[in-house]
C-alpha cells in the first residue's frame, strides 16, 4: 500500500484524525534526521567541563589527524561573533554580550568551544574527544547566589499595604526543569556559493526570527537565508531561540567555503548535551505576603520574585519574570500591591521560556497564599475565592499592574468546578478518611492565561481548480495547526478541507511571522488566516477571476484565558508517596475551533504540570556541575503517573479577535501545579503549616510525617 492509499484508508477509518497523524503513524514524517542531504559532513562540539574558567590553550593537533576529519575550528578561526540581542520587554537591562564560541573564557558547563567537522557523526565525536582543552577554573556564580548583580528588574506598586502583620507568608522555590522534547535539537546548513546565500534546516518555533538572527550574524539580507523547519518533535518554548551551536554551524559553513570547500553541515544534539547545554525552564524563588480581613476580603499583596538566568540569554529570557509580576494578583480584584522582581545571571545553562513562562509562578504564589490565609482564618478557601474574584460584569477589568482582562466569568468557573467535584461531599469524605488516619488533602487553584499579543501573518491562494493553499507565519511542533488552519479556511471559503494545503515553517513560501509561542497561534495566527480568506471572498464578489491571492497581517491585544482546578490527593503514611485521586478542571479558552485538539493540549499540559509538581528538578552543585544530566537522574512523568482528569470547557469569547479565541496550550502547566501543592499542604494541615517545595517527592512528605510522629511519641511519654 503506497503512502497516498495509506493516508486515504486511515482517514476513512478515523474521520476526525488530524491530517498530521497519517505520516506520523506510518513513520513517513520528516524530522531533523530525516532531511536528505547527500554527502553532508557532520559536526560535533568540544564543550567546557567547567562552569567558569579561563581558556589557557586548545590543542587540536591529534584531532585533526583522526580518520574522516575535515576541520577543527574555534573562535580564533571563525572570528569573534556575539549571540543575538534579547527582547527588551523590561527596560532598562544591564549590558550583555555572549560569544557564539568563546575565545578567552568559558561561562557554563557544556558551553561549545570548538567545532569538529568529519565525514560521519561517530568520527566527529571521536575526534572531538581528542581535542585538548586546558582550562583554569574560576569561582562560578550559582543560581540564587545573593551577591549576583541584577540583570533585569520589574516593579509594580499601587495603593497602600496594611501595617499589621500579614495573614499568610510563603517562600517557594521552583527548580529548573528540562523541556525534554521527544526530538533533541538539530540543525543542518548548506552554503550556496553562486549567490552567497545559505539554506538552514532547523527545529524552530520562530523561523522568521531564526532567519533574521542568522542573516544579521552573516551580514546577509534576509532573503538570502532560507529557513526550513521540518516536523518538530516538541518544543514547549525551548526552540524559540537559536543557540550558539546553530549559529556556529552557519559561520562554519561560510568559513569552509572561503577555504574552497563548499559543503553541507549537519549537527544533532545528544540527549545529554540537551540536558547540560540546552535551554532550561523555570528556576525562581517566589516570596509573598497576603493580607486578608476576618471576613475573607483581600486587603493587600506583597511579592518578591527572583528569577535565575543562565550564562547566555535566550531571546525571551526575561519574559517569565515580566509575566509573573504583571499577572499577579491573577483573577482577584485587589488593587493594593507591591510587586518587586529581579533576574540574575549565573554560570549555568540558559533559562528561557518554558510552557507557561511566568504564568505558573504567578498562580502558584497567589493560590498558595489564598489557601494559607483561609486556614489561618478558619474560612473555607472556596468562600475566600468567591469573595474576591473579579466579576464578569466588571469586564474588561484593569488589574493593579495595569493589565486589561478582556472577558471571563471566574465565579462561574469556580462554581462549575465545585459542582463537578461535589465539593461539600468531598470535604465530608475527607473528614471521614482523616478519622481513619489517612492523609487526605483537597487543593484548588484559579488561574488566568494571557495569550500573546502583537501580529501574525497569513497568505491564502485560491486556484482555478478549486485548490486552496494556506501559508502561515506561525508554524507547529505537534499542536495540530495544519488541521485547524485547513478547517478554518474551508469553513470560511465554503470548500472541502481535503482541497486545502497548509504550509508552515518555510521562509521561501510563508510570510514573515512571529511564530508559535505564548498560546497565540489560533487567536492571532488563525485570525490572520480568517482575514485573508475574507479578503478572497471580497475579491470574488467583485468579479475578480481565479486564481486569487491575499496576504494579511492581523494585530491584536492580549486575550486572557482562565480556569479552575480542584485536586484530591492522598499521602501514603508509610512512604510519603503522594497520589492524585481526583482532578477536576474547568477551563475557559473562549471559542474553541477544534475541541479534540484543545482537549489534547490540556491533557498534554497537565502531564507537564504534574511533572513540575511531583517529579522534575535539575540540580547543580556548588561548582556549577549538573547532577541530573540524564533520564537516570531526572524524572519525567510516565503514563502510570497520570490520574483520571475530568475536563469541562466554558466559553467567554474574547472581544479582541474575530474568532473569539483564547489560548489553551499552557493551561495545564499553570493551574495544576498550584492545585497539587495546595492539596499536599491541606493534607498535612492537621500537623501545621509546612514549607513544601517542588517537586513534592515522597521523601519530603515522609520526613514531615515522621517528624510529626516523633513529636506525638514524645508527648505521649
Amino acid at each position: 500500500m503506497g503512502n497516498s492509499d495509506g493516508r486515504q484508508a486511515i482517514n476513512e477509518v478515523y474521520p476526525s484524525l488530524r491530517r498530521e497523524d497519517g505520516p506520523l503513524v506510518r513513520g513517513s514524517a520528516c524530522f531533523g534526521d530525516d532531511v536528505v542531504l547527500p554527502q553532508a559532513l557532520h559536526v560535533a562540539f568540544v564543550r567546557s567541563t567547567q562552569a567558569h574558567a579561563q581558556i589557557l590553550s586548545i590543542d587540536a593537533d591529534a584531532a585533526r589527524l583522526q580518520p574522516g576529519v575535515v576541520a577543527v575550528v574555534g573562535a580564533i578561526e571563525l572570528g569573534s561573533h556575539a549571540m543575538p540581542a534579547i527582547n527588551p520587554v523590561l527596560d532598562p537591562l544591564e549590558s550583555y554580550e555572549s560569544a557564539v564560541l568563546p575565545r578567552d573564557t568559558v561561562h557554563y558547563v557544556g558551553q561549545p568551544v570548538v567545532a569538529v567537522v568529519a565525514r560521519s557523526p561517530l568520527q566527529a565525536r571521536q575526534a572531538a574527544a581528542q581535542v585538548g582543552l586546558k582550562l583554569q577554573p574560576r569561582q562560578p556564580t550559582i543560581d540564587w547566589q545573593q551577591e549576583a548583580s541584577p540583570f533585569a528588574q520589574v516593579s509594580f506598586q499601587k495603593g497602600s499595604l496594611p501595617t499589621a502583620p500579614p495573614t499568610a507568608q510563603s517562600d517557594l522555590h521552583l527548580p529548573r526543569v528540562a523541556a525534554a522534547p521527544l526530538e533533541p535539537r538539530h540543525c543542518a546548513v548548506q552554503w550556496n556559493t553562486p549567490n552567497q546565500s545559505i539554506s538552514v534546516w532547523i527545529g524552530s518555533q520562530t523561523p522568521s526570527r531564526a532567519q533574521a538572527d542568522i542573516a544579521a550574524l552573516l551580514g546577509l539580507s534576509a532573503d538570502r537565508v532560507h529557513i526550513m523547519t521540518p516536523d518538530v518533535g516538541g518544543a514547549f518554548g525551548s526552540r524559540a531561540s537559536v543557540g550558539p551551536e546553530e549559529l556556529a554551524l552557519a559561520l562554519l559553513a561560510r568559513h569552509l567555503e572561503s577555504l574552497g570547500q563548499s559543503i553541507t553541515l549537519r549537527w544533532r544534539s545528544t540527549r545529554s548535551e540537551d540536558f547540560v547545554a540546552g535551554p532550561h525552564g523555570r528556576g525562581s524563588r517566589l516570596q509573598g505576603a497576603l493580607w486578608m480581613n476576618p471576613q475573607g476580603q483581600l486587603l493587600g499583596l506583597r511579592a518578591q520574585l527572583h528569577f535565575t538566568l543562565g550564562a547566555w540569554l535566550t531571546y525571551s529570557s526575561v519574559v517569565p519574570l515580566r509575566n509573573a509580576a504583571r499577572i499577579l494578583p491573577g483573577p482577584y480584584a485587589i488593587q493594593q500591591v507591591d510587586i518587586q522582581g529581579v533576574a540574575t545571571r549565573s554560570n549555568a545553562a540558559p533559562v528561557g521560556i518554558y510552557r507557561g513562562a511566568g504564568r505558573p509562578e504567578a498562580a502558584i504564589l497567589m493560590e498558595t497564599l489564598i489557601e494559607q490565609s483561609a486556614r489561618q482564618l478558619a474560612i473555607d478557601p472556596m468562600e475566600c475565592r468567591k469573595e474576591n474574584l473579579v466579576r464578569a460584569n466588571a469586564m474588561p477589568y484593569t488589574t493593579a499592574t495595569g493589565e486589561q482582562l478582556d472577558s471571563g466569568d471566574y465565579l462561574l468557573l469556580l462554581d462549575r468546578a465545585c459542582k463537578r467535584f461535589d465539593y461539600s461531599a468531598e470535604r465530608h469524605h475527607q473528614s471521614q478518611r482523616r478519622k481513619k488516619g489517612e492523609w487526605i488533602g483537597i487543593g484548588a487553584a484559579l488561574y488566568v492565561e494571557p495569550c500573546g499579543k502583537g501580529w501574525e501573518s497569513a497568505r491564502v491562494d485560491w486556484f482555478e481548480d478549486g485548490r486552496v493553499r494556506v501559508a502561515s507565519g506561525a508554524p507547529a511542533q505537534g499542536q495540530g495547526h495544519a488541521t485547524t488552519y485547513a478547517q478554518l479556511a474551508a469553513k470560511t471559503l465554503g470548500c472541502d478541507p481535503a482541497r486545502i494545503e497548509v504550509m508552515m515553517g518555510d521562509s521561501h513560501y510563508c510570510p514573515e511571522g512571529i511564530g508559535a509561542l505564548a498560546s497565540r497561534s489560533i487567536a492571532i495566527g488563525g485570525s490572520a488566516i480568517l482575514q485573508a480568506c475574507n479578503r478572497l471572498l471580497e475579491m470574488r464578489q467583485q468579479g475578480q477571476p481565479l486564481p486569487l491571492s491575499a496576504e494579511e497581517i492581523y494585530s491584536s491585544q492580549e486575550a486572557w484565558a482562565s480556569g479552575c482546578v480542584i485536586v484530591r490527593l492522598c499521602i501514603d503514611a508509610e512512604t510519603g508517596a503522594p497520589s492524585i485521586e481526583r482532578l477536576v478542571w474547568v477551563d475557559d479558552a473562549g471559542n474553541i475551533l477544534q475541541p479534540e485538539l484543545a482537549h489534547g493540549q490540556l491533557v498534554g499540559g497537565a502531564a507537564q504540570g504534574l511533572g513540575t509538581a511531583l517529579l522534575e528538578r535539575l540540580v547543580y552543585d556548588n561548582q556549577g556541575q549538573l547532577l541530573t544530566g540524564s533520564f537516570m537522574d531526572y524524572a519525567l512523568p510516565r503514563a502510570d503517573h497520570m490520574p483520571p482528569i475530568e475536563i469541562e470547557s466554558l466559553c467567554s469569547p474574547s472581544p479582541l479577535n474575530p474568532l473569539g479565541a483564547k489560548g489553551v496550550g499552557e493551561a495545564g502547566c499553570i493551574g495544576i501545579p498550584a492545585a497539587i501543592l495546595n492539596a499536599a499542604r491541606d493534607a498535612l494541615s492537621p500537623l501545621g503549616e509546612f514549607d513544601l517545595q517542588f517537586p513534592l517527592v515522597p521523601e519530603q512528605l515522609w520526613r514531615i510525617l515522621m517528624q510529626a510522629n516523633d513529636s506525638l511519641s514524645k508527648r505521649a511519654q
